[in-house]
């Protein structure tokens, strides 16, 4: 097993790198691998929120000290953010970077049910990864009234597009988003890794849908958006209340830093691309000094050592893409009509989600069933991807006559 905590990495100092360092080359939508994509973006939201944690530790620290040093990491880690957001192409649309965004949601949100030791969070990611499946089919349907391609052209036949969660049945009041926080004391290490990654990436999506859904015309694109960006909110509540809030600021600090380094040494053992697995190898270098740093904040100022928080083993088996198809047609079957009543998971519309949906949609059909409709209306059938079959809820299958690809 790799063990980040014995690896010192590159020196902070040497860490500071020029414009021509800078200025990387985008990949080619065309040809690029579609999960080199997917590490793309789940890259740029791990390397958001470490910016933005380090922002809020930094406005909650009274030590100078501490304070310069959070600074000069976070410059390398918004350096980094440059470089990881910008390997994405300027040719790509808004709507084919959200395809790319959702395909993220939904084989890794899955990925990390499959992989989570604790029952209740596991619940947790099962129940969230069948609305981004429902949005990734929301959307498809979107891109392709829009700018008349297909999704198959982005998620590549890896990720099935076809009706998750419907979105309608998504909006809940938001006592119900609020979960039971893990134990920090006896959860898992990996169960701590897992919603760190979670929470990043459906924060990211979050700020994304938040910023660009005013840009386009199209009156059902902008709708579109702005219901889903809400749901994306709902999304990040219920992930952000899995973390133990007792955790420290010097251990999320060092929870952060060990994250990044399990996800670069993942995906630098997947990557397909040699020239972005320069990329997750050179940052990999970089993040072992932070972690390095983090963990010398954590002995001097929380009187612990690293292994407390993220255990002695070195890091989990590597976080991997691939498809899903099986696993979440299972929890299609098993769990599309779940709903959320305080802290656990019901079948039955109770009168705070009955209170909520009206309150929202006021007998109104909201843009995400609206978008569907009007592809039917102009193209005869819904965009569907069902590559193993019939939906396998009966009640969300296609329409007779529609065509699937």
């Amino acid at each position: 097993m790799f063990n980040p905590l014995d690896h010192k990495g590159i020196p902070l100092e040497s860490q500071i790198r020029n414009w021509r360092e800078l200025n990387v080359e985008p990949i080619d939508p065309e040809a690029v691998d579609p999960y080199t994509r997917c590490r793309i973006i789940t890259m740029n939201g791990i390397e958001v929120e470490a910016i933005n944690f380090q922002h809020q530790f930094a406005r909650n620290c009274p030590d100078q000290e501490v304070r310069r040093q959070l600074a000069y990491v976070r410059y390398v880690e918004s350096q980094q953010q440059r470089v990881v957001n910008w390997l994405l192409p300027g040719v790509a649309s808004v709507l084919e970077t959200t395809l790319g965004y959702e395909q993220v949601a939904v084989d890794l949100t899955a990925w990390v049910a499959r992989h989570e030791p604790d029952p209740y969070l596991k619940q947790a990611y099962e129940f969230g990864v069948l609305e981004d499946f429902d949005h990734l089919y929301r959307y498809a349907n979107l891109y392709e009234m829009v700018e008349r391609r297909k999704a198959e052209k982005i998620v590549n036949g890896l990720t099935e597009v076809m009706p998750g969660r419907p979105t309608v049945q998504e909006h809940r009041h938001p006592f119900d988003e609020v979960r039971t926080p893990y134990d920090r004391n006896s959860v898992d290490p990996r169960s701590k890794l897992h919603a760190l990654t979670i929470l990043s990436a459906e924060q990211q999506v979050m700020f994304y849908y938040m910023n660009v859904g005013p840009q386009y015309m199209e009156p059902i694109a902008r709708q579109l958006y702005q219901e889903i960006s809400l749901i994306e909110q709902e999304h990040v509540t219920h992930y952000e209340s899995l973390v133990d809030p007792g955790e420290s600021w010097w251990e999320r600090l060092l929870t952060h830093e060990y994250n990044e380094c399990w996800l670069y040494y993942s995906f630098l053992q997947q990557e397909s691309d040699p020239r972005i697995k320069a990329v997750w190898e050179l940052h990999l270098q970089m993040e072992l000094a932070h972690l390095q740093q983090a963990a010398d904040l954590l002995r001097r100022h929380d009187g612990r050592e690293p292994e407390e928080i993220v255990g002695s083993a070195g890091l989990p088996e590597p976080l991997t893409f691939e498809p899903n198809k099986e696993y979440l047609r299972h929890l299609l079957a098993t769990q599309v009509d779940l709903t959320k009543l305080g802290e656990g998971y019901v079948r039955e519309a109770h009168e705070r989600f009955e209170w909520m949906q009206q309150q929202l949609h006021d007998g109104q059909q909201p843009p995400s069933e609206q978008v569907v409709d009007m592809h039917r209306e102009r193209f005869g059938d819904e965009y569907r991807i069902e590559t193993e079959g019939p939906h396998p809820v009966e009640g969300l299958r296609a329409r007779e006559g529609s065509r699937s690809a």
